[in-house]
C-alpha cells in the first residue's frame, strides 16, 4: 500500500526480448553478425534435438519463435541452473513442429540469442545491454536482475492471488534466461525506450540502431495463428497478430499496432504503440495471474488519445474470463471422472523411492516416509498421492511456486523383472510425458563417475 510513481521499478518480463533483438540488430549494423548466417558458424557447440534446426538455425530464427520447440519452461523456471548449463541441455529437448513451420513462443531461444551476443562481443549480455541501450537512452535506474532491483530505494514488490487473497510472493530470479525476461524498469525509462523504437532507432541526433533493422524488428516475420473463434473473442477491432523480431505486429481499430507483453511472478507489463499516430503506452503492474488490467489500460488510452468512441474492453474481458473459468471447471470434472476407483499400487511405496534421470531435465528424486511420498524435480518439491494403479498425483491446492505442478500425474513403470525403473512426468504439455530412468545404485567400493 505504498505510493507508486513514474520512477518506481517493476519487472517487465518478456518485454526484455525486444532489448535482446535490438542488441543483435546493433551487432548486425556493426558487421559482426549476419541475421541469416547459421548460428553454428558463430557457436560451433550449438546443438538442438533436431539435426536440421541445429545446422540451419540463424540469429533471425532465434528471435522469431520458429525453432520447432515448445516452451520447455520448467527446465529453467525454478531449477536454479546456470545459463551455460541450460544452453548445454538444449540438445535433449524434443520439438513438436518441424523447423520454421510454426510459431511457438520460446524463452530458451532468446536466452541463446543473448549467449550469441556474448560470444561475438566477449562481453556478458548484461554488459552489452547497459553499454548499447541503457546508457545511451539514459535508462540510469533500469537493471537486469531482481537482485539489483531490491537494492533500489523505489521498487514494487510482487503480488499474486492465492485462495482468493492477494498476497506478496518472493521475487523470481530468472538471471539464467535473462535475455528472455529479466529487465526491471520504470514507466519514465520504458517510455523513453518506446520512443526510441517509434523513431526507428534514433535517439536525439544519434542513430543507435539502423533504421533498416529497427523496421525489421517491427515487420511481420511469423504468423502467430490461432483459431478464428479466439480472434473474434478478442474483438474485430484487433487484427491478426504476427511476430517480428522481439516485437509483435498487428492492427488496432484499423491502425498499425506494435506491441509486446511480459509477465513473471508478481508482475505483468504491457508495451504498445501506434507508429503512424505517434502514440505509445507503457503499463507496469505488480500483480500476476489472472490480470488483464495492463492490456485494458493500453486500449482505453488508445481510444481516448485517438478521440474515438471508447470500447468497454473491461466488460468484454469479464465475459471471456467467465467462459474460461467454466471451461476449466468442466475440464477438471472430466479429469476426475477418469480416475479408476478401488485400485492400488503394484508395489510397496518404498519400491518407488530413488533417483531418476533425464539428460535434459536432470534428476527427479522420489522419497518415501511412511505413507507419504515426495518428488523433487526441476526445483520443485511436491507431495504425491495415489491416483490409480501406478499413477500418483500432485495435489491441486498447492500454493505458488509449487502450484505450477498442481494436478500433475506422475506415472511409474517397471521392467520385466518387476523392478520400478522409470517414471514419466508431463513437464511440457505439448509433448509426451518426459521419461526419467532410474539411476543405478553404486555397489560398495565403486567410485567411478
Amino acid at each position: 500500500k505504498l505510493p507508486v510513481d513514474a520512477d518506481t521499478l517493476f519487472a517487465i518480463g518478456s518485454n526484455t526480448k525486444s532489448f535482446t533483438a535490438s542488441l543483435l540488430g546493433m551487432l548486425a549494423d556493426d558487421g559482426k553478425l549476419d541475421w541469416d548466417t547459421p548460428v553454428r558458424e558463430y557457436m560451433p557447440d550449438f546443438r538442438l534435438y533436431d539435426r536440421d534446426a541445429t545446422e540451419q538455425m540463424t540469429a533471425r530464427d532465434l528471435v522469431r519463435h520458429n525453432s520447432g520447440l515448445p516452451r520447455h519452461d520448467l527446465l529453467w523456471y525454478a531449477s536454479g541452473r546456470s545459463r551455460h548449463d541450460l544452453y548445454s541441455r538444449l540438445r535433449y529437448l524434443e520439438p513438436t513442429k518441424p523447423f520454421r513451420t510454426t510459431f511457438q513462443y520460446q524463452n530458451l531461444m532468446f536466452m541463446t540469442a543473448g549467449i550469441l551476443a556474448e560470444r561475438i562481443t566477449e562481453r556478458t549480455w548484461e554488459d552489452n545491454i547497459r553499454m548499447r541501450i541503457f546508457d545511451p537512452l539514459g535508462m540510469e535506474r533500469s537493471n537486469l536482475s531482481v537482485s539489483d532491483m531490491e537494492k533500489d530505494s523505489n521498487y514494487a514488490s510482487p503480488y499474486m492471488e492465492i485462495e482468493d487473497k492477494v498476497v506478496r510472493v518472493p521475487f523470481r530470479n530468472i538471471d539464467a534466461v535473462g535475455p528472455a525476461g529479466s529487465i526491471n524498469s520504470s514507466v519514465v525509462e520504458m517510455i523513453r525506450y518506446v520512443q526510441w523504437h517509434m523513431n526507428f532507432g534514433k535517439h536525439g541526433e544519434a542513430q543507435l540502431l539502423s533504421e533498416k533493422n529497427a523496421h525489421l524488428m517491427q515487420t511481420p516475420q511469423m504468423i502467430i495463428g490461432g483459431s478464428r473463434a479466439a480472434r473474434m473473442r478478442a474483438g474485430e477491432e484487433i487484427g491478426d497478430p504476427s511476430y517480428g523480431l522481439g516485437l509483435m505486429a498487428s492492427t488496432y481499430r484499423g491502425r498499425r499496432h506494435v506491441l509486446h507483453g511480459g509477465g513473471i511472478d508478481g508482475f505483468i507489463s504491457a508495451m504498445e504503440w501506434l507508429p503512424q499516430d505517434g502514440i505509445g503506452v507503457v503499463v507496469l503492474s505488480n500483480f500476476s495471474g489472472n490480470n488483464p488490467v495492463p492490456g485494458l489500460v493500453v486500449r482505453n488510452a488508445f481510444d481516448r488519445l485517438l478521440g474515438m468512441e471508447p470500447i468497454d474492453w473491461a466488460e468484454r474481458t469479464r465475459k471471456r474470463q467467465a467462459e474460461a473459468e467454466k471451461q476449466q471447471e468442466e475440464a477438471k470434472a472430466k479429469a476426475s471422472s477418469d480416475q479408476k476407483q478401488g485400485t492400488s499400487p503394484t508395489h510397496v511405496l518404498a519400491d518407488y523411492a530413488g533417483e531418476y534421470e533425464h539428460p535434459g531435465y536432470g534428476i527427479a528424486t522420489v522419497t518415501v516416509d511412511g505413507d507419504k511420498m515426495t518428488c523433487e524435480v526441476v526445483g520443485f518439491s511436491v507431495p504425491l498421492r495415489h491416483y490409480h494403479y501406478d499413477i500418483f498425483e500432485v495435489p491441486d491446492e498447492l500454493p505458488p511456486p509449487a502450484g505450477n505442478m498442481s494436478g500433475t500425474k506422475v506415472t511409474f513403470f517397471y521392467n520385466k523383472k518387476g523392478d520400478i525403473d522409470r517414471l514419466a512426468i508431463p513437464l511440457e504439455s505439448s509433448i509426451d510425458d518426459i521419461v526419467f530412468t532410474r539411476v543405478k545404485e553404486k555397489s560398495p567400493g565403486d567410485n567411478t563417475e
